[in-house]
């Protein structure tokens, strides 16, 4: 056996046990992960790792995902391995993206607040809107995500305008009213 294959086998053992411990967790979120589930997982990190020109040894990025993501109200177990799937591809990318000039722990928590609002759950504008915008704003040298760990930032670099809800209303009051 190769000492690659005896680190993969390593780093693979560890991992299915570390997804595997989450299912304590995210059960009363209704959510689990069977064995089929979780090597499928895992297949998709080896090839998005690949990809990404990434390594990890020890302890996945996968756990602090699952965690930082299960009691989502836009993940069900219809969603769930498809989400996760999606979820670790945009961490790593994004973690390239921006320089690695981000802990895990800020760009996990700049994910799931903009995930939940004003994503509302759509991966595709998670990706391409909210983390290409904060990651150009990393690149160019925005420092403030160290102090709020990743968290209340993506107002502060948004460029896209939002429609408010008080201003409609008040716009269909005064188009009613004419």
């Amino acid at each position: 056996m190769s000492e690659q294959n005896w680190l993969d086998i390593m780093n693979r053992q560890t991992w299915i046990k570390q997804i595997q411990e989450t299912n304590q967790y995210t059960e009363k979120y209704g959510l689990q992960l069977s064995e089929t589930e979780t090597e499928l997982l895992l297949a998709e990190k080896k090839n998005t790792l690949k990809e990404t020109g990434r390594i990890e040894f020890g302890h996945s990025i996968l756990p602090q995902i699952i965690y930082a993501f299960c009691d989502s109200s836009f993940i069900s177990q219809d969603n769930y391995l498809d989400t996760l799937i999606r979820l670790q591809e945009i961490f790593f990318e994004y973690k390239n993206e921006m320089n690695d000039e981000i802990s895990d722990e800020e760009l996990l928590n700049f994910m799931r607040e903009q995930f939940e609002d004003p994503c509302f759950g759509d991966l595709d504008y998670l990706e391409s809107t909210c983390l290409e915008i904060f990651s150009e704003a990393i690149r160019a040298g925005y420092r403030n995500h160290i102090i709020t760990k990743g968290k209340g930032e993506f107002s502060k670099a948004d460029i896209v305008q939002r429609w408010d809800r008080e201003l409609y209303l008040q716009v269909l009051r005064d188009l009613c009213w004419r």
